[in-house]
């Protein structure tokens, strides 16, 4: 179950890093999409994208955070045991 604990740990740890990425490089693209910088695209094709973005964001997080939770539910299950 060791193994387990860790596998869970290092792929949190991954997951938080690439949410990280998305909403930076997320970020990044809208910001410049909005202040115009990209020609050829609607100003309002930014918010889009920093919504998705966004969403991609908390959905990676959320799922790394769930990571966490589960790793700790079985350290507390084997310290009963």
């Amino acid at each position: 179950m060791r193994e387990k604990l860790k596998f869970l740990k290092v792929s949190s740890v991954v997951i938080k890093a690439a949410a990280w990425i998305f909403l930076c490089l997320g970020a990044l693209g809208g910001l410049t999409i909005i202040l115009g910088a990209v020609p050829g695209n609607a100003r309002w094709m930014g918010l889009v994208i920093l919504a998705m973005y966004a969403f991609l964001f908390f959905f990676f997080y959320l799922v790394a955070r769930m990571a966490d939770l589960l790793a700790q539910i079985i350290n507390e299950i084997e310290k009963e045991a």
